[in-house]
């Protein structure tokens, strides 16, 4: 089985391959990783693929899971190295209701590959807007099918999606007092879209957010569309949300000091040295460790989202399970004495 990459927003980290309507042999449905209780479990049927349910085209029906509708790319900007911000536009008249729950961040839609007839998801960083757009960050990978063909596309060019499939819910009355989240290379689409829906919209005033984000060197980091609003906002509202940048190698030509880059992968080191500093003196960081004496302790319900190239997954909160479950918590927020019901790995 071919393992994900990190420019898809993952489910049970699995894919889905187009299947003919007209088959009735039984196939088994791919292996489900453990799923929250955030209520991603209903994606399941839609995620899982099964000869009974292929997914047709609908021209003139409203976007939906169940099928895929045609939309238009308005926009392809190269961003870095085999990287571009692909617009699509779906006519407004094709969106369900603005206020059905499957727009809830954090949710994707499938892209279908008509060559060769293969799905794969992803995130719109910032959801769909009232005109139908949908703006992506996407990496082309060598062996990555869909992701070549998306790259391959042109303006004006017509490709097929799915959705919206929601992959994970926030809940405002969960209530968390603090969210981390961490991400590799194109794995902060699924957090960009939370910034957006929910961090810089105020919702759930009562929690606090950082995001600790890492690429292998300053080229690859992710498009000043996606950096300087989070930078921005960060400096206007350190309460609310704080960012930290880090890279692998700093090229000494680079110009980004704008962004206060830190050279050096996310480590227990770097981990633990972000949340003392911004712990400290204002103890906004209250840590619900016990084991651990390098953290303030307290009793504050922190949750830890994980997205990223799978090494950097294993090193900070331990490998996926059998099948591309969860798995029990490992890595460096183990040690930090993080539960699973504290961490979820993308």
């Amino acid at each position: 089985m071919k393992r994900p990459t990190t420019s898809h927003f993952r489910v049970g980290r699995q894919y889905s391959t187009i299947l003919n309507t007209r088959s009735r042999k039984s196939i088994r449905p791919l292996a489900v990783g453990t799923v929250l209780s955030f209520g991603a479990l209903a994606s399941y049927y839609f995620f899982f693929p099964d000869a009974s349910r292929g997914a047709p085209t609908l021209k003139h029906e409203k976007l939906s899971p169940s099928h895929f509708t045609p939309c238009t790319i308005t926009s392809s900007e190269p961003c870095g190295p085999n990287t571009r911000l692909i617009t699509l536009k779906i006519p407004p008249k094709f969106l369900p209701a603005s206020d059905e729950k499957r727009f809830s961040s954090i949710w994707s839609v499938f892209v279908k590959d008509d060559d060769i007839q293969v799905e794969r998801p992803y995130t719109p960083l910032e959801g769909v807007d009232a005109e139908g757009q949908m703006r992506f960050w996407i990496k082309k990978y060598p062996h990555g099918e869909v992701s070549r063909w998306l790259h391959s596309k042109e303006v004006g060019d017509e490709i097929e999606i799915r959705g919206p499939l929601q992959t994970w819910l926030w809940k405002d009355d969960d209530v968390w007092d603090e969210v981390v989240m961490i991400s590799g290379g194109t794995g902060i689409a699924p957090f960009y879209q939370l910034f957006h829906d929910i961090i810089s919209q105020e919702v759930s005033p009562g929690t606090r957010f950082t995001l600790l984000h890492s690429s292998r060197s300053p080229s690859e980091l992710p498009p000043s569309a996606i950096l300087l609003p989070l930078s921005s906002f960060a400096s206007e509202n350190p309460k609310r949300f704080r960012f930290r940048v880090f890279v692998d190698t700093l090229d000494p030509t680079d110009e980004i000091d704008r962004l206060k880059v830190n050279v050096g992968g996310i480590n227990r080191a770097t981990f633990v040295s972000s949340i003392k500093e911004q712990s400290s003196p204002s103890k906004w960081w209250m840590w619900p460790f016990k084991k651990s004496a390098e953290l303030d302790i307290d009793v504050r319900k922190t949750l830890f989202l994980v997205c990223g190239p799978e090494p950097m997954i294993t090193a900070l909160s331990g490998p996926y399970g059998r099948n591309f479950s969860q798995g029990p918590v490992g890595g460096v927020l183990e040690e930090l004495s993080a539960t699973s019901s504290q961490v979820y790995k993308f």
